[in-house]
């Protein structure tokens, strides 16, 4: 798949204002450390009270997105793949920024083809094919 940016489009920012980036444990890699450090970045977007984006825009991201916003309307991600809180706070930002950018990126128009006749001709031999093989299994009474 292309990325909007490789098609030149300009890629859409969330404001880091509208942005609430907490930190809590992480499962993620550490070692004995990870016990002892918050560095599981946990980012919340409200989408609805947005103010970089259109209503028709925001109604994309919402329907596009509807499995990682709440109730509130709040977009949730969380970043612990990496070891620190400045990694992982980067990677949730970006990963936010990437997803609005794909979202808002209209999709390309499916031009419906025809199969080929060498498409059809083989279709038409595995079945035969096969239905030689099931007729050989049988029994001859």
């Amino acid at each position: 798949m292309v990325s909007p940016v490789d098609r030149g489009d300009p890629p859409r920012r969330v404001p880091d204002a509208e942005i609430t980036i907490e930190f809590v444990r992480s499962s993620g890699p550490g070692g004995q450390k990870v016990n002892k450090t918050s560095s599981k970045a946990v980012l919340r977007w409200n989408v609805d009270t947005s103010s970089a984006f259109t209503d028709e825009e925001k109604a994309v991201i919402k329907e596009r997105l509807a499995n990682r916003i709440n109730r509130e309307g709040e977009l949730y991600l969380d970043s612990d793949r990496l070891r620190s809180q400045h990694q992982n706070r980067a990677d949730v930002v970006d990963l936010l920024n990437r997803l609005v950018t794909e979202v808002l990126t209209p999709r390309a128009e499916r031009i419906p083809t025809q199969p080929s006749r060498g498409a059809k001709e083989r279709r038409l031999e595995d079945k035969k094919r096969l239905a030689r093989k099931k007729q050989s299994r049988r029994e001859e009474w």
